[in-house]
């Protein structure tokens, strides 16, 4: 019952992903070029989210397990450091160069381009990389 209700979950994320514009590359760049041709259309997916986010969190924080039953937990580290910066900034490159990040690129597979399915691996890649250095 849980891998179908995650599986449904997914699912619906994706296609809120896609319907949004975030899937398309093009918008998400424009969304990015602040001082040249801008297009705020994402401004309200963001500030969509935000909102729910505001909303939900209230109730979510209340509690110490999900609907389903898992353990919620928030990380304990809060520190600002090296790790997290350079982690921030490798993700901020990426999304800037081609136009995702990790759950519109997952979603955008269901289009069959081979340029996002090479943008896929890499991140599959780099972050099996990131673990592993992040154990060491």
């Amino acid at each position: 019952m849980k891998g179908l209700t995650a599986l449904l979950c997914g699912i619906l994320f994706g296609i809120g992903l896609a319907v949004s514009g975030m899937t398309d590359t093009a918008k998400v760049l424009g969304f990015l070029d602040l001082f040249g041709s801008w297009v705020p259309d994402l401004v309200f997916v963001m500030g969509g989210a935000v909102c729910v986010t505001l909303v939900a969190f209230r109730f979510i924080m209340k509690r110490d397990r999900s609907l389903l039953g898992e353990l919620m937990s928030l990380p304990s580290n809060t520190a600002i450091d090296g790790r997290l910066l350079a982690g921030a900034a490798i993700f901020g490159i990426g999304w800037g160069v081609y136009g995702y990040c990790p759950g519109p690129a997952i979603s955008a597979l269901g289009y069959l381009e081979t340029n996002t399915a090479i943008f896929v691996v890499a991140m599959l890649v780099g972050m099996a990389l990131a673990n592993r250095v992040g154990r060491a």
